[in-house]
């Protein structure tokens, strides 16, 4: 992204006021440019398409309120069911502490929630001295029904105490609607639900000013921050004032402000100046300086960003170094920040000059900044080629296109060479070439039954070696399928010889490997997949068959002559030896069976399957399908009933193995977003590695397994659906003005146990800026077959209800606050239209991070689960596996006990399960440092495992939570002391049995073993096989996790205020390793906080 200081060429060419000279400076007045700035986003290259990149983020335009007066109580007023809950009363925008704090003051009505999991309805307000908050009515005498602010510890957003958690409410009203006031010395919590999001952001922001800032007037400590923002404000309004008469044209202040925020209409930001001017009395078609700058703070402030701006500042009005350090550390997940990075981030998104010189970070840059590519949803690192590239081929999806020539349908649509540039553009690695007899000896591709539907062969390959490798430099396969003379296949040879060049590969495959050559060996060659004629004939032409896909194009336009057929109803074929020659790693053969193919096929040979055959082999036959796909390539087409050119579900192929799945280009639509999404993965070069449970030799995997699968951690995805921007509305809709009433669909692809769908509550007002404020969880039991896919759609449409969609690999999330560019259906970026998310991985339990390797217990159960091996029936082998049974109990009690201690730990930190160490640590510590009385408890980091230690009395909350941190602790060692034996004991037994592997079929057969019978002990032997590697991944990754944790809570002990480096060391007996790792019990709750 471009620093923002370049923004003001830009914004002064929109308002076509004044030349841009060298350096910057802007000709009226002397203003340097860096005092003008944009807040709309950066442009991302589409990695999808070879189409014009667009720029896909800016500042959204937010709905007009209806009135400047202070809110009205939002649980009065009534609303259609589908209106989306977090829409503030009467649509007005919190945008300053001070609006929290008046709105506070006139009260609102919300429920408050005791301990016995009861909720009545009380009116709250803020006293105007801002010293106690009010309930009203109650039972109790006015002067009790009260909470002086001084004695609040903590304001928790959310189900974060007992009794929110409890069984008897946990499902009566969504999270975002709940937050909780932590008070006393003795940490009680008032538990309160309000009507919607807003509502409890605004008391959230409000009282935790409050408390940061006791009675202080918001207007006098917000001074500073306000004059930042008033003052860069009106430097604009003044480069704009040409004249120097203190107001400029109505036209000229609407172009300025959709200039710094593109997207933006025109109507709404003229209906604001209008608004403004009304309530300020003053009318006319000029725009004082004050109008305007009050007109940009109500149209520009994004209120979900400025209560997540407040959430993080220690000043909460802008965020300082410190708190943009915490913020990106802690939820954004950004490693090794420092102030430099801080400051570089401030740099290159704060519009004002005062504000990089402070080092702050106003609203207005924050917005820029989660509005830049460093906060877009898909992780920059998967924008390059990041897998490991030197595996066989068959091991490797294969982005292909299926009749690339097309632009319509399959029967009476054209064709065009343009259709093949867009392909290969698109990263396409396989291309499919239907060839029959043209005039003049010429050869051509056609599909359809329409004339205009040929295309020369000559010209299509002299694309093909134009675009080959523009977008990847990894191989590509041109699948031909024949049905020309020999006299015109002549042609074909020469033609590829002659254009293609060294380009093509010739060499041929050696007999003495197994696995076809790697993507990164056969870098910049195309490979020719086509019938071969047998090496032992020694003619310059001969017959072969043409049984698959060739067959059904045929029978599809009239071609199929019955005297052509032989014996077995396949279609023969006169093959011209030198083209035969050019095929060598792409044979193209019938399919049999699997055990056929297991016996005779070679690891050049290649079948076709159309996707009928393929969905029946991939419902019946899983296990086989996955099997046959480690070592050999398969293509799968679409069927011929598809004359529309619609397209299969690729994930339905991925999930047995299938390499190269044909997908119609030209169509539009769920199935080809999924296999744009998906290949964006690796740099869009085409190829992405497949899930290691699908490559190794000795592995089981079902396509159709409906939970979790060995080896395999499951995730769970944690989503919140914030805001949109700038929606626009559907393209295909009929007349009904420019209203939208959006909603979002957000799907999960995948194997059958993953594939999911949610969706948020419709949005009603301010359509094309809608708050969804709406969370989901996802369970994902294969994580790297994943895919997510955010749909908006038009609830009140006429004709057409697309609006725009986005389609993501799980493995390229980015966690934290996103926004995420969205597509039209043809795939173009929409100038930007975006979402803003909330995005978090745990593993199943809810402790730690996300990982992708090994075996995970299922969520809420309350008996551990140990995994087991499976009986295969051979004595011998058997008995190896049995030994491994006491480890592998070990190994899921050392990880188990860590994660739930962890998950206790976080729920009596008041925080969710998604939270780091780093966020406990410093919430803790901000308890102890803001009592009225400081607590003396310190965080002793002399030792390697830092203890949190009390010296003197405490609270009983906080002595839960000591104790809580030291049995994380005590877990956390020995996971960390003793994992690596264990560890050591379980590869041991597999390397063991894997000895079995080559003679497991022999073995077998001397047991008696056969049939059926021996194939389930084969299965059971690659079951074994996965779990021992699978606990074994797990053990490892829990135990740099559990490292990970110790060093941010030595991190975080350094700048939380509570560190000691005193000789007052914990007795290292406390960490001493528990004998027979006795359980840690899960929690549904956590401790208990006072109500």
């Amino acid at each position: 992204m471009a620093d923002v200081r370049d923004s003001a060429a830009c914004a002064a060419a929109v308002l076509g006021l004044v030349g841009v000279q060298d350096g910057g400076t802007l000709t009226p007045g002397g203003h340097r440019s860096e005092e003008l700035m944009l807040n709309g986003g950066c442009s991302e290259d589409s990695p999808q398409s070879g189409r014009s990149s667009r720029d896909h983020s800016g500042e959204r335009a937010q709905g007009t309120p209806k009135t400047t007066s202070i809110m009205k109580d939002g649980s009065r007023q009534k609303q259609k069911k589908t209106v989306s809950f977090s829409t503030m009363p009467n649509n007005r925008k919190i945008n300053s502490t001070a609006a929290c704090i008046s709105f506070m003051m006139e009260g609102c009505e919300m429920k408050k929630v005791r301990s016995n999991s009861r909720m009545y309805n009380r009116f709250f307000l803020l006293d105007p001295d801002m010293r106690f908050l009010r309930w009203e009515p109650s039972k109790k005498d006015s002067e009790k029904a009260k909470l002086e602010i001084k004695s609040i510890r903590e304001v928790r957003v959310g189900k974060k105490t007992p009794v929110l958690r409890s069984n008897g409410l946990s499902d009566q009203f969504p999270e975002e609607c709940a937050f909780s006031i932590i008070y006393g010395e003795n940490y009680e919590s008032l538990d309160l639900v309000a009507s919607s999001a807003d509502i409890v952001n605004t008391w959230v922001m409000g009282l935790r000013y409050l408390v940061s800032y006791g009675k202080h007037t918001p207007d006098v400590v917000g001074a500073n921050q306000t004059s930042l923002r008033t003052l860069w404000i009106s430097s604009l309004f003044e480069i704009a004032d040409i004249e120097k008469k203190g107001q400029i044209p109505l036209s000229r202040a609407i172009q300025l402000i959709k200039g710094l925020n593109p997207g933006m209409k025109t109507s709404t930001v003229e209906l604001k100046f209008k608004e403004v001017q009304k309530v300020s009395d003053k009318y006319g078609s000029n725009i004082t300086c004050d109008v305007f700058v009050e007109a940009y703070c109500e149209l520009c402030t994004r209120p979900e960003v400025f209560f997540l701006l407040v959430q993080f500042s220690s000043n909460k009005e802008y965020l300082d170094l410190k708190d943009l350090m915490i913020f990106m550390e802690v939820e954004q997940g950004m490693e090794e920040v420092n102030e430099n990075t801080a400051l570089e981030i401030i740099n290159k998104y704060e519009p004002s000059k005062e504000g990089r010189e402070k080092g702050y970070l106003t609203i207005d840059g924050f917005t820029r900044y989660l509005l830049s590519s460093d906060c877009n949803i898909f992780d920059p690192h998967h924008k390059m080629v990041c897998q490991d590239m030197t595996k066989p081929l068959s091991h490797y999806y294969i982005n292909s296109a299926h009749n690339a020539c097309h632009l319509e349908d399959h029967y009476w649509g054209t064709s065009d060479i343009s259709g093949y540039i867009h392909a290969l553009k698109m990263g396409c690695r396989s291309i499919e070439l239907v060839v029959w007899d043209g005039p003049d000896n010429e050869p051509i591709i056609y599909l359809g039954v329409s004339v205009v539907s040929q295309v020369a062969f000559r010209s299509v390959i002299s694309v093909i070696d134009k675009y080959a490798f523009e977008a990847s430099e990894y191989p590509l396969i041109l699948c031909l399928v024949v049905h020309c003379s020999v006299r015109q296949q002549r042609f074909m040879s020469q033609c590829l010889k002659k254009i293609l060049g060294e380009k093509l590969y010739l060499d041929p495959p050696c007999p003495d490997e197994n696995y076809l050559p790697s993507p990164e060996q056969l870098k910049g060659k195309i490979l020719i997949k086509g019938k071969k004629l047998l090496l032992d004939n020694p003619d310059s032409e001969g017959d072969v068959t043409d049984e698959d896909e060739g067959m059904e194009i045929a029978r599809r336009l009239g071609h199929d002559n019955r005297e052509h057929l032989n014996g077995a109803g396949h279609r023969k074929l006169r093959l011209y030896r030198e083209l035969s020659d050019q095929v060598t790693l792409c044979q193209s053969v019938k399919f049999k069976d699997f055990e056929s193919s297991k016996r005779n096929q070679k690891y050049w040979h290649v079948c076709s399957f159309n996707e009928v055959t393929a969905s029946r082999f991939a419902n019946e036959y899983p296990e086989d399908f996955v099997k046959y796909n480690k070592r050999f390539l398969s293509r799968v087409y679409p069927s011929s009933m598809r004359i529309d050119s619609s397209n299969m579900n690729p994930q339905d192929f991925w999930k047995c193995g299938c390499q190269i799945v044909a997908m119609n280009y030209q169509t539009p639509g769920l199935m080809m977003d999924l296999n744009t999404g998906w290949f964006r993965q690796n740099g869009n070069c085409g190829y992405v590695l497949r899930p290691s449970i699908m490559r190794e030799e000795v592995s089981y995997f079902s396509a159709n397994a409906k939970d979790s699968l060995p080896g395999v951690s499951a995730q769970l995805l944690h989503l919140k659906i914030i805001s949109g921007q700038n929606l626009p509305k559907p393209k295909g809709s009929g007349a009904k003005g420019d209203v939208v009433e959006p909603y979002v669909y957000v799907e999960i692809h995948g194997i059958p146990a993953d594939c999911a769908e949610h969706r948020t509550k419709t949005v009603t007002q301010n359509g094309d800026n809608p708050i969804f404020d709406d969370s989901f969880e996802f369970h994902i039991n294969l994580p790297e077959l994943a895919i997510l896919r955010f749909v908006v759609l038009d609830d009140d449409y006429i004709g057409d209800e697309f609006i725009a969609q986005y389609t993501i690999p799980f493995e390229c999330l980015q966690t934290g606050f996103r926004h995420v560019p969205l597509q039209s259906l043809t795939g173009e970026f929409l100038p930007n239209t975006t979402l803003f998310v909330h995005i978090a991985i745990t593993n199943r339990r809810g402790g730690g991070k996300a990982h992708r390797r090994g075996l995970s217990v299922r969520k809420s159960k309350k008996v551990r689960e140990y995994t087991s091996t499976k009986t295969t029936g051979i004595k011998a082998i058997d008995e190896v596996f049995r030994t491994a049974i006491p480890s592998l109990r070990e190994a899921t009690d050392l990880r188990e006990n860590v994660q739930n201690a962890l998950v206790s730990f976080k729920e009596l930190c008041g925080l969710t399960s998604t939270a780091n160490m780093k966020q406990c640590i410093l919430t803790v510590s901000a308890w102890f440092l803001n009592s009225d009385s400081p607590l003396n408890v310190s965080l002793n980091l002399r030792s390697q495992y830092p203890l949190l230690e009390a010296h003197g009395p405490v609270p009983d909350l906080l002595k839960k939570v000591l104790t809580s941190y030291e049995v994380f602790i005590q877990a956390s060692r020995t996971l960390i002391e003793t994992s690596d034996a264990v560890y050591n004991k379980i590869i041991q037994v597999q390397k063991t049995g894997m000895g079995f592997h080559e003679d497991l079929h022999r073995i077998g057969a001397k047991e008696g073993l056969k049939g059926r019978k021996l194939q389930k002990a084969m299965e059971s032997f690659a079951w074994n096989i996965t779990v021992l590697k699978g606990q074994a991944d797990l053990l490892k990754h829990a135990k740099n996790e559990a490292v990970d944790h110790v060093r941010q809570i030595h991190h975080a002990g350094q700048s939380c205020g509570i560190s000691r480096d005193s000789s007052h060391s914990p007795s290292l007996d406390v960490f001493r390793p528990r004998g027979a790792l006795e359980p840690i019990p899960e929690t549904d709750s956590g401790g208990g906080t006072g109500s």
